[in-house]
């Protein structure tokens, strides 16, 4: 694809060719030309981070856990088939959030990190902090739905570089974004070249989520983004 200068990140790892979320997936972006790797963090039932996209692993691995009502050790335990690659003999695992940075800083990505779910301040502070104990915090992007968990990281870590998490950009969240200084992270086919020249004329930088198809690549191209995050284009 045609980058044209927008940075290309990496939707839970290179899910387009392996099972989402898992090291494997980190590792296969990390050696190809994306500028970052996102993922997904929840905080289990006895207050430890996990990655993993769902609430639960119904979706990923027929199993009728709740990840954030699970203890961490259980779910590190739990081992499962990459289910596009009926005779891929690994067995999976849910990563840990010190092995999703490790891999980002050994391919020297940006980690595109998002925050699941409403947390407490306690735990987005927890989450930053582990980030800085593994030395990539500034070259980490915290992404969120939770405009809350934002306003809570960037209390405790003032420099967190953010993104806000959106479907669209309604014009309380456009001035959200603003009034806060948090840049935008907003669904591909709501993408609309007026909403990104209002956020860069705010100094801020739009990403787009999540975009599979070139010529839909070239429609957010065409609005202005800086980023797009994608399963599969690189």
């Amino acid at each position: 694809m045609k980058k044209d200068g927008v940075l290309m990140i990496a939707h839970r790892g290179l899910s387009g060719l392996i099972l989402e979320n898992t090291c494997e997936a980190f590792e296969m972006a990390g050696q190809r030309s994306y500028y970052g790797i996102e993922t997904d963090v929840h905080v289990t039932k006895d207050g430890k981070y996990i990655i993993a996209h769902d609430d639960d692993l119904r979706r990923i691995a027929g199993l009728d856990m709740v990840i954030e009502e699970s203890d961490y050790e259980d779910l590190r335990a739990l081992r499962f088939k990459d289910p596009y690659r009926k005779d891929c003999a690994t067995s999976f695992f849910l990563p840990s959030l010190e092995e999703y940075c490790k891999i980002c800083k050994k391919y020297g990505k940006q980690a595109i990190l998002e925050l699941k779910n409403r947390m407490t301040p306690k735990d987005v502070e927890g989450i930053a902090a582990a980030v800085t104990e593994y030395g990539w915090f500034e070259r980490t992007t915290f992404i969120s739905f939770s405009g809350e968990n934002l306003v809570d990281l960037r209390k405790a870590y003032p420099t967190a570089n953010v993104q806000f998490l959106v479907e669209e950009c309604t014009e309380e969240e456009l001035a959200f974004m603003i009034e806060n200084n948090f840049d935008a992270d907003i669904q591909w086919d709501r993408v609309t070249k007026n909403a990104v020249e209002r956020l860069h004329g705010a100094g801020l930088k739009v990403n787009c989520w999540t975009v599979d198809e070139e010529e839909h690549a070239k429609r957010v191209k065409a609005c202005g983004v800086d980023y797009i995050t994608s399963n599969i284009l690189e």
